[in-house]
């Protein structure tokens, strides 16, 4: 009696450390995962990213691929985002399942009454969403993005819900959305928050189409005149460069704003410049961070 108890008594103590082992190592698994992770040593660019200097007073700069963050310069700071709504804007559409080839009539309710912006769009004209978001994204046409949100089953108001919606969906804590252009100052984002919008807005094949179209033209109804549409971004323009994603913005509050996804050194790169107060100074900025990371990477050899 007594050895059979002892048995048991054996075999539920190494059933019981079987268990604790079964039960722990899924979590050691993890741990060491993370500690894995953490120990990875940051790269060069991280290492010399004190050399380099961006004008634009709010910027990051990441690996597309790796997650890693090369640089980043008040990238919490809350601003103003101008027309790098209208990838929001974008979103919103395509995400709706709305018909592209459905033609919208502009109307008067599409006319900028924030800052007086003109459209090259008649009154009038009918245009599908697909033109529309032409419009909106290759030349920043406001009134193109005003009837895209007009046309939506719910409405404006219910356009600009939906945005705000899938800004929280996308973990932009900091950011909300008043209007569907970005000529409305209390369009609110940061550098990092705007980081997620450009990761979301890439996976969009039609976003990164338009985005990074240097021109097209729009036929007007029937009528044999066309308009033409030139990219807000000179780097996509001169197409010298590897750009996946482009979009640029400006309102006085706002200073003049650009998102970019490239390619430097063989690594896809996603660059947020906020706040810039030169006409050229954002671009410059590209300029300067690419020559940078061509520098730094030198070192590697």
């Amino acid at each position: 009696m007594e050895l059979n108890k002892s048995r048991k008594l054996v075999n539920l103590y190494l059933k019981s450390i079987l268990l604790f082992l079964f039960l722990s190592l899924p979590f050691s698994h993890l741990t060491l995962a993370k500690e894995s992770f953490q120990s990875k040593s940051p790269s060069l660019y991280v290492k010399n990213s004190k050399s380099l200097k961006v004008r634009s007073l709010k910027a990051i700069v990441v690996n597309q691929k790796t997650g890693e963050v090369i640089y980043q310069k008040k990238a919490d700071a809350k601003a103003s985002i101008a027309s790098l709504t209208k990838l929001m804007t974008a979103m919103v559409v395509l995400d709706s399942g709305m018909d592209l080839n459905k033609k919208i009539t502009l109307t008067k309710a599409d006319i900028d009454r924030v800052k007086r912006t003109t459209s090259r769009l008649p009154i009038g004209a009918k245009l599908s969403r697909y033109e529309l978001l032409k419009a909106a994204l290759i030349s920043s046409d406001n009134r193109a993005a005003f009837a895209l949100s007009r046309s939506y089953p719910s409405g404006r108001k219910g356009f600009i819900n939906a945005m705000n919606v899938k800004a929280i969906q996308l973990g932009m804590q900091k950011s909300q959305f008043r209007d569907p252009t970005g000529l409305d100052k209390r369009n609110i984002s940061t550098a990092k928050d705007l980081l997620k919008l450009v990761r979301a807005a890439y996976q969009y094949s039609l976003i990164r189409e338009l985005t990074t179209t240097a021109s097209e033209n729009i036929k007007i109804d029937k009528k044999r005149n066309s308009i033409g549409l030139n990219n807000t971004n000179p780097l996509v323009r001169k197409g010298v460069w590897d750009i996946g994603l482009s979009k640029t913005g400006f309102i006085r509050e706002s200073g003049r704003c650009l998102v970019l996804q490239t390619v430097i050194d063989g690594e896809p790169i996603i660059i947020v410049l906020l706040n810039s107060y030169g006409k050229l100074t954002r671009f410059a900025d590209v300029k300067r961070i690419r020559k940078w990371m061509n520098r730094v990477n030198k070192k590697k050899t």
